[in-house]
């Protein structure tokens, strides 16, 4: 029995443009990371402030220290890469 050769290529044309929007995806969050490294922190959304149960007192967040920022995942690890390649350069 003779199997058809035209079955195969569209699973492979998928698979091929799912990889580049992939990549590409993944080349826009880098760069996104690397012009804004910080986000607002999840916690306290970026105000600093943490509430008390009753909401009339606040201290301030213990997650950002009260700055409201945080360091994005992907900033971290260029950050992480950086350094791995400055210890290897010495």
């Amino acid at each position: 029995m003779a199997t058809l050769a035209a079955t195969a290529t569209p699973s492979a044309g998928l698979t091929g443009l799912l990889f580049l929007i992939l990549v590409i995806v993944t080349f826009c969050y880098s760069i996104g990371c690397w012009i804004w490294p910080f986000g607002a922190c999840r916690k306290c959304k970026g105000s600093g402030k943490r509430r008390s149960p009753f909401g009339r007192a606040f201290g301030l967040c213990r997650r950002c220290g009260g700055d409201g920022r945080r360091l994005r995942v992907g900033r971290r690890i260029i950050n992480s890469v950086r350094e791995l390649h400055d210890k290897g350069t010495r």
